[in-house]
Parts: structure tokens; C-alpha cells; sequence
């Protein structure tokens, strides 16, 4: 299957992101808070190697919860390509909203293209704007499928995520190595058995896997 070139056609600025609006970073506020946080736990900010801890703290997790921006435009689909496309093994790093700690790993999104098409890279920049976030693996699945149903209205789209949850490795069960599947298919994609298998072995390798 050959993969799919941005076309020479005029972009079209697509929809604006469906993401939820943060307010604006209150960074003394947050310095103060893990100053604090670092105090309860026994720490003491006096030692040398703590003094700066709780700027450094703040300016990481103001770093991991901002995406960077861009500008989703998508092209006319002016030679007809109407197979699947597939990025797999897309890197992702997300906070998780119960315990503040990370889950990483990779995702694989693919689309079946109707009238319009968006340049490939887009892809992975679509998926950063929801992972750069307080989050759950599942919302960030449904999230980033839904963004392209909306934006590209193609005839099928899907999401395949693998993580590993810290949360899960670091404390609790201690799990490590444990990953975390989680999928969001929309159309033809989700509705038709060949072509639901097809982006399946595309995106896992394997002809066994059944969603």
C-alpha cells in the first residue's frame, strides 16, 4: 500500500481543536504549592540540591501539560487515494490526572480518507495536543479519534494506544513492563470486518487480534 503525499492543492484551515481551555499558568502560585508540597513530605529546601527543586518542578510539569501549536490543514483528495492511512509507533508522554505521574508509550492512528486528506505529520501533532494534558489513556484514545472524524470527515478512522502507566509500575501493584491497550474506531473502520482487520495488522502485525 503506498503511502499518501500532501497535494499541491490550496490548504483549507481545518476546525479548531476540540480541546479543553486551560487557564493561564499562575507560576509563583505553583512554585509556592511544590515548595509546600516538598515541605510536608520532610524535605528540607534548604539543602543545596533542593533550593531550585520547586521552580524546576513547576517549569517541567507547565512543559509536559503544553502542547505545541499548529495549523491542522488538510488537502482536496484529488487523486481519489482510497486505501488506509497508518502512522504507527507515534511517541507520546501524558500526566495522569489521578496521580500526577507519567504514562508513555506509543499510538498508532490511521484514517481511510474521503474527500480530503491532512499531511501525515499532523498526525503525531494531533496526538501530542490531547497527550499534553491531565489525563486518562482512554479519553486520550476517544479524543484523538474524534478529532480527526471532525476535522477530515473521512469514511473510517483508528486509534490504537499501548502505554506503560508509572502510576501502576512505580507504586501499587509495581507492575512494571504491564501495557496498557486501549482503541477508538470510527466507520468503516470500526463497521466493515476486512477493513477493521486490515488497519489491525497494519498497526499490531498480527492477523489474531480482534477489537
Amino acid at each position: 500500500m503506498s503511502g499518501v503525499i500532501e497535494l499541491a492543492n490550496r490548504p483549507r484551515a481545518a476546525a479548531p481543536a476540540a480541546r479543553r481551555e486551560r487557564r493561564p499558568v499562575d507560576r509563583e502560585a505553583a512554585r509556592g504549592a511544590v515548595a509546600q508540597l516538598l515541605i510536608a513530605l520532610g524535605a528540607d529546601l534548604e539543602e543545596e540540591g533542593l533550593r531550585e527543586t520547586p521552580r524546576r518542578v513547576a517549569a517541567a510539569l507547565e512543559d509536559m501539560l503544553r502542547p505545541e501549536p499548529f495549523e491542522p490543514t488538510t488537502f482536496e483528495n484529488g487523486e481519489g487515494y482510497d486505501e488506509l492511512v497508518v502512522v504507527r509507533d507515534i511517541p507520546f508522554h501524558s500526566l495522569c490526572m489521578h496521580h500526577l505521574l507519567p504514562f508513555t508509550g506509543v499510538a498508532h492512528v490511521g484514517y481511510l480518507p474521503g474527500e480530503r486528506i491532512i499531511g501525515i505529520s499532523k498526525l503525531a501533532r494531533v496526538v501530542d495536543l490531547f497527550a499534553r494534558d491531565l489525563q486518562v489513556q482512554e479519553r486520550l484514545t476517544t479524543q484523538v479519534a474524534d478529532w480527526l472524524q471532525e476535522n477530515l470527515s473521512p469514511k473510517g478512522v483508528g486509534v490504537l494506544m499501548e502505554a506503560e502507566h508509572s502510576c501502576m509500575s512505580l507504586r501499587g501493584v509495581q507492575k512494571v513492563g504491564a501495557r496498557t491497550v486501549t482503541s477508538a474506531l470510527h466507520g468503516l473502520i470500526r463497521d466493515d470486518p476486512r477493513t477493521r482487520q486490515e488497519f489491525l495488522t497494519l498497526t499490531t502485525g498480527s492477523r489474531d487480534v480482534h477489537l
